[in-house]
């Protein structure tokens, strides 16, 4: 599937990244080139969290299983361009299971790993999601139940795949996939098979959740952004600390590591002890981390060793230029600045060791490379609007609404004004050397850890359960923000949200408080 943008098809090539591939034929030419290379590694901790044993895949081994997946997808009777659902912890069956279904011609949908039924319900019913790949245990929360309830909440899904044990009567289970070797058809696509749709993430904006549909071309210039800004060798061994259900940690995750066809290190966020041990044990060149963590986890001796490229994942860019300086023998660090599901800038820092601010107008990466004789690559434009917030467009950035035809609904969807999209973030332009700097999120949206929601939404909703209840965001350090509730029945409050399938982070923010922080050199 080709979106059709507001952009002039001339304008979307001319826009579009100098070298052109697919997810999978990423995977291919790594596989061509090195089959026995060691592919993908599990948490070394996974037993804790989740089924199944912790998994080490070469690219052969990675291959058999994204090609039975893929088939067992197409047997179903899926048609192209059906949307499926993947709802996965950080390990190896997550990177498959996105794998096997831009195999199969289909289009991914990851989704948060804390959504519950109400929140997935809504955004997969936008979709018309018609399949749901899950696991049946995620630590103490029972996924395969909760497959099920989504499945009965939302009329399109059709397919329940599950990984696990003990799997809930109606969903498929696919542990198989890893013994079998059942072989996908590729697909035959019309025009250049890159500038078909790869996946669609979720945007939650103050008016509500949108659909952010991404090409595979998009997705490959922002890891190409990623990679080349952080100088990400061919090869590297990636440690990453996001789980892949945002676009923030599939391009500087998922992409790097099939551009540079190396090693990618899972992590399920976070267990420090068992974080160190990877970094150790693995050769770990790159580690890929929330930016807010970054000066905690080097306090901590966990990174910022000189011998390892950091990627710090900034999912609220307001606080980047607060963050604290980056010691010079600490190694390489590269910011990234996420606007949510809408586009990423990669910012290396300099010898001050000091965030840098935003270049406005056409950037290229690397910067440094851009700045001189070389070219550099095209990758996004950042802008100010009258309004002083931040626009972007570009070759990452997504260029019309998802599903065709959501235009013309009501529900909130992506807004495109000259082939620009205005983030809300607002922002401030230095008058002499034109730099942005963004200094506020979007209004009405908050940010808990690598999670954001229309705070509107949800005190509607905790008005509705009890009068006089309120819900509050609070300024957090570490988190960004953290939620605070208050009723004269707290209990009944979270049986209720619980019993609506609400978000463990907002069913929290009820329950007793606890005392102390997390000790990262624990």
């Amino acid at each position: 599937m080709i979106l059709e943008g507001s952009w002039a098809m001339s304008d979307m090539q001319a826009e579009a990244p100098a070298v052109k591939a697919t997810l999978d034929e990423l995977f291919r030419r790594a596989l061509t080139r090195h089959p026995d290379r060691l592919a993908l590694v599990d948490p070394a901790d996974r037993a804790d969290f989740t089924d199944g044993p912790v998994r080490r895949l070469t690219y052969a081994q990675a291959d058999r299983a994204i090609s039975a997946l893929a088939a067992r997808l197409r047997a179903f009777g899926l048609p192209t361009d059906a949307v499926v659902a993947v709802q996965l912890p950080n390990i190896c069956e997550s990177v498959i299971a996105l794998l096997a279904v831009a195999r199969a011609g289909l289009i991914a949908a990851p989704m948060p790993l804390l959504w519950r039924h109400a929140d997935a319900t809504a955004a997969l019913s936008r979709v018309a999601a018609r399949a749901l790949i899950g696991c049946q245990r995620v630590g103490d929360a029972i996924h395969g139940d909760l497959a099920m309830q989504i499945a009965m909440e939302t009329f399109t899904i059709r397919f329940l795949c599950g990984f696990g044990q003990n799997l809930p009567d109606g969903v498929v289970p696919v542990d198989d996939i890893f013994a079998t070797r059942d072989v996908a058809a590729l697909i035959d696509r019309p025009g250049h098979a890159a500038d078909h749709l790869a996946l669609v993430t979720f945007e939650v904006t103050a008016d509500g959740v949108v659909p952010i549909a991404r090409s595979h071309a998009e997705l490959l210039a922002a890891g190409l952004a990623v990679q080349l800004e952080g100088r990400i060798m061919p090869g590297a061994v990636l440690l990453g600390a996001l789980a892949p259900a945002c676009f923030a940690s599939l391009a500087t995750t998922l992409m790097p590591w099939l551009i540079s066809g190396g090693t990618l290190v899972l992590h399920q966020p976070f267990a420090p002890g068992v974080f160190a041990r990877q970094h150790a044990q693995e050769r770990c060149s790159v580690a890929v981390v929330p930016g807010p963590m970054v000066a905690r986890l080097a306090e901590a001796g966990l990174i910022g060793d000189g011998g390892t490229a950091v990627l710090a994942v900034w999912r609220s860019p307001e606080r980047l230029a607060s963050s604290a300086p980056w010691p010079a023998d600490a190694g390489a660090l590269t910011d990234v600045a996420a606007f949510g599901e809408l586009g990423l800038v990669p910012l290396r820092r300099g010898e001050s060791g000091k965030p840098s601010a935003l270049p406005t107008g056409r950037l290229a990466f690397p910067r440094a490379a851009a700045q001189g004789t070389a070219q550099g690559m095209h990758a996004i434009n950042l802008a100010r609007t009258p309004g002083g917030t931040v626009a972007l467009s570009g070759p990452m950035v997504p260029k019309a609404p998802f599903p065709p035809g959501a235009e013309r609904g009501h529900a909130a969807k992506l807004k495109i004004t000259d082939g620009a999209i205005d983030t809300g973030y607002s922002c401030k332009i230095d008058r002499d050397t034109k730099m942005l700097t963004v200094d506020g999120p979007p209004a009405g949206v908050i940010s808990v850890g690598g999670y954001r929601f229309g705070l509107r939404n949800m005190q509607e909703l905790i008005g509705g359960i009890e009068d006089g209840s309120t819900l509050a965001a609070l300024p957090d350090m570490l988190a960004g923000h953290r939620l605070a509730g208050s009723g004269a029945d707290r209990d009944a409050i979270c049986d209720a949200l619980l019993a609506h399938g609400a978000n463990p982070l907002l069913v929290a923010a009820f329950r007793a408080r606890r005392a102390g922080r997390r000790n990262f050199a624990a």
